[in-house]
């Protein structure tokens, strides 16, 4: 399929649930839809156009609101769909159902970032020890580093 192709099939997909898409290079699309949207989208882009390769979801922490992506690969082209979501209000879809290996990806953002993913199968934490203190996200901009004081053994 062209990459022609690829983005016409979306745009008539987008009309019908709002959206927005861009071309920043040759082979990579990029697509905005509303939290409301995401997993409808990636299945359109799934069972539709044969993106089944998820690479990675990644997190932004863009200060009044967190930017989900979610990067999506087959032979002709890399998508990378993007939601936006307010920190008031850190909450996002689970997309294990069209993708199950999200689930780990998923459990990273809610370690990292704070957001909570409705609908995952298994939220416990992923990334962060069983120690590690409730409300501190490391990868969220206002997080601060507090290193604990160094013992040196036989020092004073």
């Amino acid at each position: 399929m062209t990459i022609e192709t690829i983005i016409e099939r979306i745009n008539e997909a987008l009309k019908a649930g709002g959206g927005e898409l861009s071309q920043p290079a040759p082979r990579r699309i990029n697509v905005k839809v509303e939290r409301v949207h995401l997993v409808e989208t990636l299945r359109f882009l799934k069972d539709q156009l044969g993106f089944f390769h998820l690479a990675t979801i990644t997190g932004l922490d863009l200060g009044e609101n967190f930017e989900v992506l979610y990067h999506l690969a087959n032979s002709d082209a890399v998508v990378t769909v993007r939601v936006l979501t307010p920190r008031a209000e850190p909450h996002i879809p689970s997309v294990t159902p069209v993708i199950p290996g999200a689930i780990l990806y998923e459990r990273e953002l809610q370690d990292m970032f704070g957001l909570v993913v409705d609908g995952i199968p298994d939220p416990r934490p992923l990334l962060l020890p069983d120690d590690w203190p409730q409300g501190q996200f490391p990868l969220r901009k206002d997080w601060k580093h507090v290193r604990a004081a160094e013992v040196i053994p036989g020092g004073e």
